[in-house]
């Protein structure tokens, strides 16, 4: 195939590339970045990196500014615009194609969802977020851009294209840099869980994140799908768990004051740790999909095996991708 990924020099694009170019597909990635390794684009206007779209097989589309930041205006504008006129921008090209690709996959999130622990969300019966009365306020933004994110997909004009949402939850690799990297730090650093540990945590490793990309390539789904594992677990058993495969036996309780000026310290948010995110993969489960890694216990074993042993990257060649 040939793909296109703009917004393909991040963490979730690396991981990507990397998959399908082993594959021996042709991967063109765009980037703002003009250092990057990557035909160049500025995620707002038409330019000559369109063609490229057309024609192309298949568009995945991760562009948007990161979300580990303090949330000032202009952080809450940048990752707003990112994600908005990133995938409006996408979808003008794939309207303007003579040979539109055949699939749209376009990033979302899984924090699209409420803050609850009473039941899991999924594509079905699933609660969209906003003015929760039993979450902070300044939560409200990342569910408003999500929703944003998403209007815009399913504004834009591409008739002949099947478009998917992935509402991804968090993607874990052995790669630094990356959500698995910032968690296992704290748990070398003696932090056992964050606030009362209830809130659930929503993950996927990486192989399934890769695996369920490329069955979405070949089975006729479109809208959200969210791509998470199936069993979400309370933050204090997820970090008790990571805690046993890497062989920590400090456990410190951090919330409150201490919560909130490490975040500042680390320029982030409490909500990234806070937030109950309780995802599950109701269509893709329904639709025949199995997860290799469908339990934290085994993915975190997994993971640290591979972060000892100095092997940053998931080990695609050893079996069929999908």
């Amino acid at each position: 195939m040939k793909i296109v990924i703009p917004g393909g020099t991040g963490h979730l694009g690396r991981i990507l590339t990397s998959a399908f170019r082993r594959r021996g597909d042709d991967v063109v990635v765009l980037s703002r970045n003009v250092e990057a390794p990557a035909r160049r684009w500025d995620g707002r206007t038409l330019g000559d990196w369109a063609e490229e779209v057309d024609g192309a097989d298949l568009v995945i589309n991760l562009a948007g500014r990161s979300v580990d930041c303090r949330y000032g205006p202009r952080e809450r504008e940048e990752i707003l615009r990112s994600r908005v006129d990133s995938t409006r921008v996408v979808g003008e090209a794939i309207a303007r194609a003579k040979r539109p690709p055949a699939l749209w996959l376009q990033a979302s999130s899984a924090t699209i969802y409420s803050h609850r622990y009473d039941a899991p969300n999924d594509e079905y019966l699933g609660v969209f977020g906003g003015d929760e009365p039993n979450a902070p306020e300044e939560w409200n933004f990342s569910i408003e851009v999500a929703k944003a994110w998403e209007r815009a997909v399913d504004e834009a004009n591409t008739p002949c294209t099947r478009r998917v949402k992935l509402r991804t939850a968090m993607v874990m690799s052995a790669e630094r840099g990356g959500a698995f990297h910032a968690l296992l730090r704290q748990v070398r650093l003696g932090v056992g869980r964050y606030g009362d540990g209830r809130q659930y945590m929503s993950w996927i490793h990486e192989r399934d994140f890769v695996r369920a990309v490329g069955w979405l390539v070949e089975n006729d789904l479109e809208g959200g799908v969210n791509l998470a594992s199936p069993h979400p677990i309370p933050n204090d058993e997820f970090m008790r768990e990571l805690r046993e495969v890497w062989g920590s036996h400090v456990a410190l309780r951090v919330s409150g004051m201490v919560l909130d000026a490490g975040a500042m310290l680390a320029r982030t948010e409490t909500e990234l740790v806070l937030k109950s995110r309780r995802v599950v993969p109701a269509r893709l489960l329904q639709h025949g999909f199995t997860f290799d890694y469908p339990q934290w216990h085994d993915a975190a074993r997994e993971l640290c095996a591979r972060w000892k042993g100095g092997v940053p990257t998931c080990d695609v060649q050893s079996a069929p991708l999908w």
